[in-house]
């Protein structure tokens, strides 16, 4: 069975401050967990950035230069930026930060849904900054945007000359893997692919074992054996798909952004924590851990020597 690649996603856009006073917004913060969350054993840091005043999800790339050559500096994690930004935000948008900092990874989303957390914001009294619960509760009514057009976008942006980077194309339903099949014909992608089977989400699939058997399933017959693939559980199911996904023969993803809980019940002291404790489950059930250059390897990137920061 081949090493399993750990992923770290550190703050995301969804969880506000008030949620976790352990999820980072400042540089200092956000570099701090990615560094130990790779000195843990994660190969790939997922990263977002914050305003550094109130921790509001931030695409300005000037926040990313903030902690990105710090990280890179201190680690050899592959850096993966993300394209998601804000459900409020067009890809030209969140395009910006990968564009600007050339990765050898950025995320791509591979259809729309009503990604939604506006449940969250009734078990807050109060907020720590004025913008969290309209944040949440303005993803009642949004639709988070991934048309063909800017699934193209981004492929042509990122995939060729100058950047050459390759994607965590995250699927949040089967559909979205007819997406990427239907994009891979049209000569939008190539293979290795790496798939990210986000599981979880309020307005994506479930995360239930039965679903992530069928989109394994799914995924053998459209893309055959030339493809990575990894799993997402999110909140409760982290830990719990991170196993399971492993046991299949994938890959994992955890951090922050996708939980802020360590059990039931218990709020996640760190990112490092997340990943030590995935570490140990796999480690346990007899997974060995990829590090960064293993990563680099089986995902095909260009190496951290060709990224722009």
């Amino acid at each position: 069975m081949q090493k399993t690649i750990i992923t770290c996603a550190v703050t995301g856009a969804i969880h506000t401050p008030t949620m976790s006073d352990a999820l980072p917004y400042t540089a200092d913060q956000i570099a701090q967990q990615a560094i130990d969350a790779t000195r843990a054993g994660a190969a790939i840091l997922h990263l977002h950035a914050r305003n550094p005043e109130n921790g509001q999800p931030s695409v300005d790339p000037a926040h990313f230069m903030e902690f990105l050559p710090r990280i890179k500096a201190e680690t050899d994690a592959v850096i993966n930026i993300s394209t998601g930004g804000r459900i409020t935000m067009g890809i030209d948008q969140r395009i910006g930060p990968a564009a600007s900092a050339s990765p050898e990874m950025c995320s791509m989303n591979m259809g729309s849904l009503n990604f939604s957390s506006h449940p969250l914001a009734d078990k807050y009294d109060t907020f720590k900054f004025d913008w969290e619960e309209a944040h949440i509760r303005a993803s009642e009514a949004g639709i988070f945007r991934n048309t063909f057009e800017d699934i193209k976008q981004v492929a042509q942006t990122m995939g060729g000359d100058p950047h050459n980077a390759k994607f965590e194309h995250e699927c949040y339903d089967v559909g979205h893997l007819y997406n990427l099949a239907f994009c891979i014909k049209q000569g939008m992608f190539k293979a290795p692919i790496f798939l990210q089977f986000v599981m979880g989400i309020l307005g994506g699939i479930a995360a239930e074992v039965d679903n992530l058997v069928f989109m394994k399933r799914t995924a053998d017959r459209l893309f055959g054996d030339n493809y990575q693939w990894s799993v997402i559980g999110a909140g409760g199911a982290q830990m719990k798909m991170a196993a399971l996904s492993a046991q299949m023969g994938g890959h994992v993803r955890v951090g922050l952004e996708d939980s802020l809980f360590i059990e039931r019940g218990v709020l996640a002291s760190s990112n490092a924590q997340q990943v030590k404790k995935v570490s140990r489950i796999l480690t346990e059930q007899g997974n060995q851990i990829a590090t960064p250059d293993e990563a680099r390897a089986m995902l095909g990137l260009k190496g951290a020597n060709k990224v722009g920061f």
